[in-house]
């Protein structure tokens, strides 16, 4: 394996330093909050929009269905932990950091609450050059594990621990462009999720993985927004419209989740370059189905399951990731979900079913990607 001097090993003491709480953030063009309520604005936590990622943002503005409240989305630098910090400064109204991310804001003493569930399921796997994937996470002690973000760490050492893996033998590095790196061979594995996993394969990077939403038991990235919020009348009111957009946007997309790829790569014509209809609707179908875990016991998008939230936060307390153990109900709420997905959803089907897919959208098999999910 090659070591190159741009990629340094990401020790606890540096991994600490990069995500302390006295980081300055650059906002890039995120502005300061206004006195009233004026946009909504969320934040990525990839540094990026140019992804099918955020389709059901994409699909509720096609369709109206914030009606005419405001709303802003920016990318954000790539830093794991900015979306976090940009809501706690007030320069955004929602964050969707990981659960590990949303503890180390709460560690640093963030006033933050998991506002609305969006990944019930663990979104996070691991890719491998292909026929080096070993049989289970345990297979990673002792070797490299390539992150596109220092901050990740916090995702990837709790599912490895959670595994039995000595997290003192995982040696870190950093790379922006961490797959073409895994591609390489400059690590032995590369932290992925799901719907990248598809766009990867579309640019060539072609890996084995494992899996998380089959080996981890954890929750996934969520909505967080600043607990004061919650007693200010009019923010509340507009947060519940926000987010019965985003509802009905997830609703269409597992309607039509053609439809809703057509609709999100309209957005950024280059991915085309990137991911054909069928390729970009796999990666939308990969994230929607953890989008739609644990259905039976939530059956409402943006539900938290709170034992699965505290089974999170105990494992990463034992770990020593955080100094305390949250109590699930004390930053989550899920007092959002039912405004949000009060809707008439036969109208939200209807529009879905009636939406008028291009000829290379209608010609993509969604029943044979669902039978390689």
């Amino acid at each position: 394996m090659t070591n190159l001097p741009y990629m340094p090993a990401i020790g606890r003491r540096r991994f600490l330093q990069l995500t302390g709480a006295g980081v300055a953030v650059a906002a890039f063009g995120i502005g300061p909050a206004a006195a009233q309520v004026g946009p909504v604005r969320w934040v990525s936590p990839r540094g990026t929009l140019e992804v099918i990622d955020d389709f059901g943002y994409w699909v509720a503005k096609k369709m109206g269905y914030f009606g005419d409240l405001e709303t802003v989305v920016e990318p954000g630098p790539q830093d794991g932990t900015a979306t976090v910090k940009l809501v706690d400064q007030n320069q955004s109204d929602f964050g969707y950091p990981s659960p590990g991310i949303l503890s180390l804001g709460l560690e640093q003493g963030m006033n933050l609450v998991s506002a609305f569930h969006i990944m019930a399921g663990d979104v996070f796997d691991f890719a491998f050059q292909k026929g080096k994937a070993p049989a289970d996470l345990k297979g990673l002690e002792g070797k490299t594990i390539v992150l596109g973000s220092a901050g990740w760490q916090s995702i990837s050492d709790p599912m490895l621990a959670a595994a039995g893996v000595d997290l003192s033998k995982i040696k870190y590095v950093e790379v922006s462009a961490w797959g073409q790196a895994l591609a390489q061979g400059q690590a032995d594995a590369a932290l992925s999720w799901e719907g990248l996993r598809a766009q990867w394969r579309g640019q060539g990077l072609d890996f084995d993985y494992l899996l998380g939403k089959n080996v981890s038991v954890f929750p996934a990235n969520s909505f967080v927004i600043r607990k004061s919020d919650l007693d200010d009348v009019a923010k509340v009111e507009a947060y519940e419209k926000y987010l019965r957009g985003w509802a009905m946007g997830l609703e269409f997309a597992w309607q039509n989740p053609r439809a809703a790829t057509q609709i999100a790569m309209e957005q950024f014509p280059g991915l085309a370059s990137q991911m054909n209809p069928t390729v970009a609707t796999e990666s939308l179908m990969q994230q929607l189905g953890l989008m739609h875990a644990h259905w039976d016991k939530r059956n409402a998008w943006g539900f938290h399951l709170m034992d699965s939230w505290q089974t999170y936060f105990d494992a990463i307390a034992k770990i020593g990731q955080v100094s305390k153990v949250f109590k699930a109900e004390d930053v989550i709420t899920n007092r959002f979900v039912e405004p949000a997905t009060n809707f008439d959803h036969a109208k939200v089907k209807a529009d879905a079913d009636g939406f008028k897919l291009s000829p290379d959208y209608a010609a993509v098999d969604v029943e044979g990607i669902r039978a390689v999910l």
